[in-house]
């Protein structure tokens, strides 16, 4: 539980707390993307200002000149953001600030450093160091690398020549999580997909370049155990398609959430207000409620606001509405916080009970029967066809909708011949612009149109000239072992017929807890052995250790880590998984979830459509 908590204690330790302020001397904290989104997860404003910060800019942003005052900048070591650094010294009559404190998140690559030290900029640096913290700890067992163009780069063979750098970048960045949590785990990868070996070659390398650096990185009772697992998306292709009914996954999927702030209009007797809330750990009652399925999510939220209520003498129906909570609010104003964030949660729930009534729940139904390959009373279903036809006529149903159906059904078939697919297309009215979202996703390996062999044994055609598709592999037909039928069986934990599937996701957390995990699908990098070191990182090299001052430096021990990282994206139902599997864990394991993106079922297909536009 303590990725937002290292990364905030290292922010306020080894960035703000080493610019100490003297008295009555304040400072400016500049930012890029990804340290803005880093700084805004794990640190309240009042901790920023407690360390002598009275503003906070954006590096991209045109700003006013403050060349009274001092500056930190907090900025990933690239280009871009070295660039606009050295340009707010460039005129030494006109500064924007009166001089810089430099905090890199990871290595700064050796010719961007060379440029920085000729530049007029380093008359001005006081302080120059690397602090290793190139990741967005999203939530308290959630990480994202914040890089959505990953995904093109993995799987469009148009882009490969970029994907080098790319993925060198990304291995950095895993890098410094696991130095941040004090991790030096097994590697490990999903050795059906070609290219995963190779990035696992690049952590690994990066990983011993850290090592090298911190020897404690991986020490501390049965870290030995600790292992980082890397996945590509189409190791479970059928969990990102899906409508989910848990209340965080529902919300993502189905409302317009963007930058995890929700807007709405709250309507009371006089007049309507605007809402925006952000739906993060800081509100208890979403860290509360998101995992839990809508249907018990509004009886919850109206039961602890009766409790509320009742709890402060203030009175309340058994069924509380919108009407009550305004009531509420007029009587006791000064509940005004906690009575809005009930009022933002049934308002939430409500508009999410909404969007399933009117669409959603006959898409569901439907999914669930592909996903399982039986109903729900657990008979094998034979004829699909019978039960998707009705949808794809079906012209209320969005385009989006149906191809997330048409790719549940190939996917449950292993791969469906050209023509049938053809059919599947003509009867859904699919434009001729979002047809590629079907055929793109053979780029990730995930079997879609099959032929029959010269002998009538069917082959996975992953490539057809006909459909514009770069051959990927032509093969014979591998198991899919995320489908239910090569799955363990879940029947007890089956609450709700419509929320059936489990991610395949859950399945790997358990076994590699305990120690299960198939070897021949997930090998080790075996490149170099634990423990085992030979010499100092090329970064210490390059420049002594002025960029490593440990002294006062937080360690975060605690038990082995399980860190899953997903190559194109994590959806939210697989990130439940993670809290799930670490709640119900016995010996001390942590399950933490990364992904290059944090991606939604919309997102999903939006990728897989771009991939036409860069070939």
């Amino acid at each position: 539980m303590a990725l937002k908590l290292s990364v905030q204690q290292k922010i306020n330790q080894d960035v703000l707390g080493v610019v100490r302020k003297s008295a009555n001397e304040w400072r400016v904290l500049v930012v890029d993307q990804l340290s803005m989104r880093m700084v805004s997860a794990c640190c309240k404003m009042h901790e920023i200002m407690s360390n002598g910060i009275t503003l906070v800019e954006d590096i991209n942003k045109r700003r006013e000149p403050l060349a009274s005052m001092e500056a930190i900048y907090l900025i990933t070591p690239t280009a871009k953001s070295i660039k606009a650094l050295m340009n707010d010294f460039s005129n030494t009559s006109d500064l924007q600030y009166k001089c810089a404190h430099v905090f890199f998140t990871e290595a700064c690559p050796d010719e961007l450093f060379n440029e920085l030290c000729k530049s007029p900029v380093s008359k001005f640096i006081k302080t120059l160091k690397e602090i290793n913290i190139a990741f967005l700890p999203y939530e308290s067992q959630v990480f994202s690398l914040d890089s959505p163009e990953t995904f093109q780069l993995y799987y469009n063979p148009s882009k490969a020549g970029s994907r080098i750098l790319n993925l060198e970048r990304c291995a950095e960045q895993i890098a410094t999580l696991c130095a941040t949590l004090g991790e030096y785990p097994s590697v490990r990868y999903r050795g059906e997909f070609d290219k995963n070996a190779d990035f696992a070659h690049l952590v690994q390398q990066k990983l011993d370049q850290y090592k090298a650096d911190d020897h404690t990185m991986g020490e501390g009772q049965q870290k030995d155990r600790s292992q980082l697992i890397i996945l590509d998306r189409a190791f479970d292709p059928v969990s990102p398609l899906l409508h989910e009914l848990t209340f965080q996954a529902m919300a993502f999927d189905l409302l317009p959430i963007e930058n995890d702030v929700y807007r709405y209009e709250n309507t009371s007797a006089t007049d309507v207000q605007e809402k925006e809330v952000l739906l993060d750990e800081n509100d208890e009652l979403w860290a509360d409620l998101r995992h839990m399925h809508i249907a018990v999510v509004s009886q919850k939220v109206t039961q602890m606001l009766k409790n509320f209520a009742e709890e402060k003498k203030m009175g309340s129906s058994e069924k509380a509405s919108m009407k009550d909570l305004s009531q509420m609010l007029k009587r006791m104003p000064q509940y005004q916080k906690e009575l809005s964030r009930y009022s933002t949660h049934l308002h939430l729930a409500e508009e999410c009970m909404k969007a399933y009534q009117g669409h959603a729940d006959k898409l569901c139904k439907v999914e669930q029967d592909l996903a399982m390959g039986t109903n729900q009373d657990g008979e094998k279903i034979r004829d699909h066809m019978r039960n998707i036809v009705p949808i794809l006529l079906d012209q209320s149903v969005s385009v989006y909708d149906k191809i997330r159906i048409i790719l549940l059904y190939i996917i449950s078939k292993g791969g469906i011949t050209e023509e049938n697919l053809a059919k599947l297309v003509q009867h859904a009215q699919i434009p001729d612009e979002e047809k590629c979202i079907l055929t793109n996703m053979q780029n990730l390996g995930v079997p879609i149109v099959q032929d029959l062999s010269q002998d009538g044994k069917r082959i996975v055609a992953t490539g057809m000239g006909s459909l514009g598709m770069p051959n990927i592999q032509a093969s014979r037909r591998k198991t899919q072992h995320y489908l239910a039928l090569n799955r363990k069986e879940r029947v007890s934990e089956h609450t709700y017929q419509m929320s059936r599937w489990t991610p395949y996701i859950k399945d790997l957390m358990e076994e590699a807890i305990e120690d299960k995990m198939d070897a021949k699908f997930f090998p080790y990098h075996s490149a170099v052995s634990r423990g085992v070191m030979g010499g100092r990182a090329p970064v210490s090299a390059r420049y002594g250790n002025w960029h490593k001052d440990r002294a006062g430096q937080t360690n975060y021990k605690s038990g082995p880590r399980m860190i899953f990282f997903i190559i194109g994206g994590v959806s939210y139902s697989e990130i439940r998984c993670a809290y799930e599997v670490t709640k119900a864990c016995k010996n001390n394991f942590e399950v933490l979830i990364g992904s290059t993106h944090i991606t939604t079922p919309e997102g999903l297909l939006s990728d897989l459509r771009e991939i036409n536009s860069g070939m």
